[in-house]
């Protein structure tokens, strides 16, 4: 029986001793299972690898999923801002504004421009092919291949509800195909003076896609001056048939639907590697404001920001003037 008793105690040893040394290589996978599940792009550089994984660092408070706008101008959690006087240029608010960076779904006010600056034939008819389907980041859409809509859907659905397979048609039946269509792109950002953009796809699902908050308030107020850019960005809701049913699209900004809100151009963003985006024009304290916000962590917080931002001009810029630069 002691020999039982010793043959035992040695295997339960021998075992301790082997789960010891597996721990450590299973606690390394598990430290991987965070970066797993933010689905980074594998082929994204590396810097937007370490970003991703470093975002919570940077700002905690904003990966709350229940944030009222609550706080002052200083606590825009956004990691880029620009708040800038249409009228007169003047900057009200700036944070980190010159840093580039992805701008996800913004890019397709740059698409809408350049799809409406060949004057084209709005009422022609584009049909979604398999060479609209997002290869790179896999997301879904309701415009199924063979799919035909109006070109003015089209850019309806790509404005209102960041429809990509939409900016993807647009693109496609330009004069000279996608290529040109890029090309356009970045000749346009160039004509407008925006030196830190560059667009490497109409879709915004790429990371290459980039600019600064400073260059994307020229890029605003250029959109702007298009009246289809200004009408499509602030719809609600829009319906459209598809294979014979009726479908209803709602806008991917949910401030164009509050009625304290005089928003004259709106649109949304998102990638892993860009955050939350959000860029508008609207009427605060009886002045015509553009707002940009760049990676915003967190299910409101981009929504939040802007909130806190228009409560800051309407108390205090509504009485003096000032520039505060976080």
């Amino acid at each position: 029986m002691k020999a039982t008793f010793r043959t035992l105690l040695a295997c339960f040893i021998a075992l301790g001793v082997t789960a010891s040394a597996s721990g450590p290589a299973t606690a390394a996978v598990s430290k991987k299972k965070p970066v797993v599940a933010k689905k980074t792009s594998s082929k994204a550089p590396a810097k937007n690898i370490r970003k991703a994984a470093a975002k919570p660092k940077v700002h905690p408070t904003a990966l709350r999923i229940d944030d009222d706008g609550a706080g002052t101008i200083e606590q825009v959690r956004s990691a880029s801002v620009a708040v800038i006087d249409q009228s007169t240029g003047d900057v009200l608010y700036e944070k980190n504004a010159d840093a580039v960076v992805p701008i996800a779904s913004i890019t397709k006010l740059m698409t809408a421009m350049v799809a409406l600056d060949v004057q084209p034939d709005l009422n022609e008819t584009l049909t979604i092919t398999e060479a609209d389907v997002d290869t790179i980041k896999g997301t879904h859409s309701r415009l199924a291949v063979g799919t035909q809509l109006t070109r003015e859907e089209m850019l309806r659905l790509a404005l209102m509800s960041s429809e990509n397979r939409a900016a993807a048609a647009l693109s496609r039946h330009y004069p000279g195909g996608r290529a040109a269509f890029v090309a356009a792109m970045n000749a346009k950002a160039k004509m407008l003076g925006l030196t830190d953009t560059r667009f490497a796809d109409p879709t915004g699902l790429t990371p290459e896609n980039v600019s600064s908050a400073r260059d994307l308030v020229k890029l605003v107020n250029a959109a702007h001056q298009y009246p289809l850019i200004r009408e499509f960005t602030t719809t609600d809701e829009y319906q459209v048939v598809i294979r014979g049913r009726a479908q209803t699209f709602r806008n991917t900004n949910a401030l164009v639907r509050k009625d304290d809100w005089n928003i004259g151009l709106s649109k949304t963003g998102f990638i892993s590697e860009a955050g939350k985006c959000l860029v508008m024009q609207a009427w605060l304290a009886n002045k015509p404001m553009i707002i940009v916000l760049l990676d915003s962590w967190g299910k409101l917080t981009r929504i939040a920001d802007a909130q806190r931002i228009k409560r800051w001009v309407e108390t205090t810029l509504a009485s003096k003037n000032g520039t505060v630069r976080g």
